[in-house]
């Protein structure tokens, strides 16, 4: 690829900044400085912006805490990656989460990754913070263990945990269209607060509401 766009998907820097950056001859490439911005480079080559190496991912994944009233739905606004501080292009929820609804979504440029982990068969676990305007009743439990039908799916089994009588967690497998809401409406509750808090090995933890951050090695390895 050229020097300009490997710097420009890794950094803040525009193409016009990276041409400044050469010109002052502030760039190197395998310790040689360069006087081209067009300059065929690979990820295998060392790449320096003031002798700090610029690495080449080709992969990015985020997580983040959506705050309610953003859609992930790109086409609208405000939307999830308005939330995100990055120039990768090809970035995309995956999944997706009710405009009203908060907590953990990735966001990624890893379309294998992206389709496998919404793939049905791969059954990833989904956990979410739930409230509702009425008491869960504690028959619920087994309700939402034994496959629910709906009119357009039939649900896998569910794991409900009561923590109080207006509040549980809830874990699913697949990701329906309001899924979580239709389940507790079967048992006659409604949810007036929905919030996921896990997505298969990754955990919501304390990042807090509108905040993000980079998935480590570790956590991107355990998603594959």
């Amino acid at each position: 690829m050229r020097l300009d766009k490997y710097l420009s998907d890794m950094t803040d820097y525009s193409r016009n900044d990276i041409k400044k950056l050469v010109k002052d001859k502030r760039v190197t490439v395998n310790g040689i400085t360069v006087n081209k911005s067009d300059l065929k480079v690979s990820e295998a080559d060392v790449i320096c912006i003031d002798d700090e190496p610029v690495e080449y991912e080709t992969f990015e994944y985020y997580m983040l805490n959506k705050p309610a009233g953003y859609l992930c739905t790109l086409d609208y606004s405000p939307n999830v990656l308005e939330l995100i501080d990055s120039n990768r292009k090809g970035l995309s929820p995956v999944g997706r989460l009710d405009k009203d609804t908060e907590g953990l979504i990735l966001i990624t440029n890893d379309g294998q990754l992206n389709h496998r982990l919404l793939a049905p068969k791969h059954h990833v676990d989904k956990t979410y913070y739930v409230e509702t305007d009425v008491e869960i009743k504690p028959e619920a439990v087994e309700i939402m263990s034994k496959p629910m039908q709906f009119e357009d799916f039939t649900s896998e089994p569910a794991k409900l945990e009561i923590q109080d009588k207006k509040k549980a967690y809830l874990t699913i497998h697949e990701g329906k269209f309001h899924q979580v809401k239709r389940m507790f409406a079967k048992i006659g509750c409604n949810v007036t607060y929905l919030k996921r808090v896990s997505f298969g090995p990754l955990q919501l933890g304390d990042l807090e509401v509108g905040q993000y951050r980079k998935l480590t090695k570790e956590e991107a390895a355990s998603l594959k």
